[in-house]
């Protein structure tokens, strides 16, 4: 649903330009957790350049969402509802970007 060059949005490890940052978070308008879908959709739209690079990660307790099935449930249904979302509102110019 966000982009078919980018496989995982939900990594944790993200790094911009100042202009990049500048330009895609102040066209954002997600503020939970699929910000990251949006911020791809974004950077694609406005021709931002995007890679996916492997890093080696060493993981860090409490940095992860450990909750039960219900919760991870939910929260699972909330992100696809804001992923739905952000296609929605650009196709349908509900949102739009400044340039």
């Amino acid at each position: 649903l966000c982009s078919p060059r980018i496989k995982d949005t939900q990594c944790g490890f993200k790094l911009f330009t100042r202009s990049a940052v500048v330009k895609l978070f102040t066209n954002l308008h997600l503020r939970r957790w699929a910000f990251d879908t949006e911020i791809v959709v974004i950077a694609e739209k406005l021709h931002i350049g995007l890679a996916e690079v492997g890093i080696v990660w060493n993981e860090v307790e409490g940095s992860k969402l450990d909750v039960d099935k219900l919760t991870l449930a939910l929260v699972s249904l909330g992100m696809l509802r804001d992923m739905i979302c952000v296609r929605v509102c650009y196709f349908l110019g509900i949102w739009t970007l400044n340039k």
